[in-house]
């Protein structure tokens, strides 16, 4: 049973690890890993020294934070909530409805904000001009770039983010409820003393595991959303990475940026764990 999960790993994850290496090396493809020159970190000197170095980083830090800050407590919230209802099958039905979205590609997800949010038809700013104001360019603004894919990613993965809160919810004993009610406890002083202490922990360990991924903001999603209007505030590590790696063909320099991309997620990582301990959580090792 192990053995599919074991491989994945090994084959997809482990293995091509190795392709780091490139990021010390003038990697050309017809001298594969072990013939082409190495150059230390020449790469990565380059690209700290490159102007667009701190536009990338502040670009992908604002919109990785407003992730953290807006999307990450909205899964909590939600299973919170669903946690109180007590009608099954009005809860089962919230809960399939806002799982749907997990399952709809980034590109139709943009397809329905481009419908929705053109000056040209779309449904939200035909609403804007009926009621006798000016059209709003969402699509092309700086000022609603960030606002628009935080708020996509919200809407598409809030209700899978659920999931595992609720099984945690599930496990919390009946019978300090019934205990909290005996004492006089009301629902908010049952959510505070009991509900939030006991799924305490699966918060921290997944905000640890988030912090990993902190600055990957999501490739496919960013590239759809990009224009010239609004790239200076919508140009990311990744979509600069697929820029000069795979359209310019500068395989080293982009598995630099790819590589110190990765080391931040990973001193993230370490440092949240760290600090977990120190009060008194698990942590994730």
């Amino acid at each position: 049973m192990l053995a599919p999960g074991f491989f994945y790993f090994v084959i997809f994850k482990y293995i091509p690890m190795w392709g780091v290496l490139i990021a010390f090396q003038d990697y050309q493809v017809f001298q594969g890993f072990l013939a082409s020159p190495w150059v230390g970190v020449k790469h990565f000197e380059r690209f700290f020294g490159d102007p667009a170095f701190w536009l990338l980083f502040r670009n992908t830090f604002v919109l990785a934070f407003y992730n953290l800050f807006f999307f990450f407590p909205l899964p909590i919230l939600i299973a919170l909530m669903l946690n109180e209802v007590r009608q099954e099958l009005f809860k089962r039905a919230v809960q399939t409805l806002i799982y749907i979205p997990h399952f709809i590609s980034w590109v139709v997800v943009v397809g329905i904000a481009y419908i929705f949010f053109t000056t040209e038809g779309g449904i939200v700013n035909e609403w804007i001009a009926s009621l006798g104001w000016e059209k709003l360019n969402f699509l092309v603004s700086e000022k609603w770039f960030r606002v628009m894919v935080v708020s996509e990613l919200m809407w598409k993965e809030t209700g899978w983010g659920t999931i595992i809160f609720l099984a945690a919810l599930a496990g919390v004993d009946p019978q300090l409820y019934e205990a909290a009610r005996m004492d006089g406890a009301n629902r908010l002083r049952q959510l505070y003393h009991i509900t939030l202490p006991a799924i305490r922990s699966t918060i921290v360990i997944l905000l640890i595991l988030r912090l990993g991924s902190f600055l990957d903001t999501g490739f496919e999603q960013i590239f759809l959303m990009l224009n010239p209007l609004n790239r200076q505030v919508g140009e990311v590590f990744d979509t600069y990475v697929y820029s000069i790696g795979i359209q310019q063909g500068l395989f080293s320099y982009s598995t630099s940026v790819g590589l110190f991309k990765s080391v931040i997620g990973l001193v993230l990582v370490l440092g949240a764990n760290y600090t977990a301990k120190r009060f008194g959580e698990e942590g994730v090792y």
